[in-house]
């Protein structure tokens, strides 16, 4: 049977490592060790948790309805008078996104700092993680 770390069961549900850490310890997820002593989480339990948390409505996770995502770090904005372009790495991925400067401003948008960009059609929409 397939088995997942906590990090990359963290990834398949859209959260931190931290958060999926806390749900193990909580006793939320079963894990098991390996060889290695790394947590595992068994594919068939990783399973039945994520359609839990979908019908759950948990608090931690994040709703959305763009799919594509991709977290980064913010590597440039340029701010106009109105207008602001917010440029994101994402792995070898490079975003850019175009938004109000006010927009950038409630988000708190610096550079080097950790942001989701997520993509839905020609629209890019930025996340402050």
């Amino acid at each position: 049977m397939q088995s997942y770390t906590i990090g990359q069961a963290a990834r398949l549900l859209g959260v931190s490592p931290d958060t999926a850490r806390r749900w193990a310890d909580a006793g939320r997820v079963s894990t098991h060790r390996d060889d290695s002593g790394r947590r595992l989480i068994d594919g068939r339990d990783l399973a039945a948790f994520s359609v839990e948390l979908a019908k759950g409505g948990d608090e931690e996770t994040s709703h959305t309805s763009v799919r594509n995502a991709f977290p980064g770090i913010v590597t440039a904005i340029k701010l106009g008078d109105v207008a602001a372009q917010v440029e994101i790495q994402a792995g070898p991925h490079r975003l850019v996104s175009l938004l109000t400067r006010e927009a950038v401003e409630e988000l708190g948008l610096e550079v080097g700092m950790e942001a989701t960009a997520r993509v839905k059609s020609t629209n890019v929409h930025v996340d402050r993680v």
